[in-house]
């Protein structure tokens, strides 16, 4: 099927688009996130628990915005704005590099969503509560990083009133800034999925240390949870739910990858204007001159998949999967481009803690693996044409 113009970008997306940028820009620039994460590299590297900083009036604006409800249909209280404006909003989030839970509790809303679609019941009611400005995150991955809600670690044993769940969801994204958690489950009736308060009696947030500074990762440990009847958005359907809103999940994060790798490229291109040696600006060489262009090129191709994969899901949800992989394969792959060279063109400065592109560089290799890196989704589309 042909893809609509302009990727169906209409009036609406680019509402979206342009009132996120300058909501970002005057509220969370580059000032302001460098305060925020990297004020000293002790505390975010020699600290007992690494901090989770994130502003909690920036998400409370960015909740009156309705950025929270941007995915979430409106039968359940929410815009349900297309995923080409959901793609857009999350461009604009990587662009800032913004620390909160939203990339988290927009791929939380995509498994509900893709649970209702399936035929839950109890979905539309987090889904509300996410739209109400209640920030989400996913559980299920195992021990091995395996994204397959199949492997999950989590087990569930059903209730005379509901369900408990014992074991532990790991790699969870920014634990600590949300308020509900979907995990996947396995038990006898087969991967179910299950929504609770991140605080519920015998939930444990373990906090990992990675790299990235504007984000935070934990285990979850679980130790018979109890949760209620409408905390079970279903009990055998989370490995189709989750397999549904892989499309989606895949976008999300190519389109974060993408905005930073273009603030990448932009911030670097300024800098070879004024950064002068043998009295010219170091952009004059073709040396610097070149990989620059190369970033360009990498970022371009990267966001038209990511906007074709998101107008796939809106228009044409059988190719949908293909262009998600591909667009997270090209997301990654300019993320760890421009990385290299924004660091290596900024010369001696480039290494250093004080040089602002240090936080990029590790937000990128963070979502650069998340949910696969280039190598995993090229082979994954390999399997999906050889079908």
């Amino acid at each position: 099927m042909a893809q609509p113009k302009n990727f169906g970008f209409s009036d609406e997306e680019q509402m979206v688009r342009d009132s996120a940028r300058k909501f970002l820009k005057d509220h969370a620039g580059i000032e302001t996130l460098r305060k925020l994460v990297a004020r000293d590299h002790r505390e975010a590297y020699e600290s007992d628990v690494q901090p989770a900083p994130y502003d909690e009036r920036v998400w409370q604006r960015i909740v009156d915005l309705g950025w929270p409800a941007l995915a979430v249909p409106e039968s359940a209280g929410g815009v349900g704005m297309k995923m080409i404006a959901v793609a857009s909003l999350a461009e604009e989030i990587g662009r800032a590099a913004l620390p909160s839970p939203l990339t988290a509790t927009l791929i939380a809303t995509t498994v509900l969503r893709a649970a209702a679609e399936h035929g839950s019941a109890t979905s539309a009611t987090w889904l509300g509560k996410i739209a109400a400005g209640e920030p989400a995150t996913l559980g299920g991955t195992n021990a091995d990083g395996s994204w397959d809600a199949g492997a999950t670690d989590v087990r569930v044993t059903a209730t005379a009133d509901g369900a408990r769940l014992t074991g532990t969801a790991h790699f969870v994204q920014d634990a600590r800034k949300v308020r509900t958690l979907v995990v996947a489950a396995a038990g006898d009736a087969g991967v179910g999925l299950y929504a609770l308060p991140i605080d519920a009696p015998g939930v444990s947030i373990l906090p990992d240390r990675i790299v990235d500074l504007t984000r935070d990762q934990a285990r979850v440990e679980l130790r018979d949870v109890v949760v209620p009847a409408d905390g079970i958005i279903t009990p055998d359907g989370g490995t189709a739910a989750i397999a549904a809103a892989l499309p989606a999940i895949l976008t999300i994060v190519a389109a974060d990858l993408t905005g930073a790798a273009e603030w990448q490229m932009q911030t670097t291109a300024e800098y070879a204007r004024v950064r002068t040696q043998f009295d010219r600006p170091i952009g004059f060489f073709q040396a610097v001159k070149h990989p620059i262009v190369e970033m360009m090129i990498a970022v371009d191709r990267a966001r038209s998949l990511t906007y074709a994969a998101a107008c796939a899901i809106d228009t044409d949800p059988d190719d949908a999967l293909r262009l998600a992989r591909m667009a997270k394969a090209a997301g990654s792959d300019a993320a760890a481009f421009c990385s290299d060279r924004s660091v290596q063109l900024h010369g001696g400065i480039g290494f250093t803690w004080e040089c602002d592109v240090h936080i990029y560089f590790k937000r990128q290799k963070h979502n650069e693996i998340l949910y696969g890196d280039g190598p995993f989704q090229r082979a994954r589309v390999a399997e999906l044409l050889g079908e």
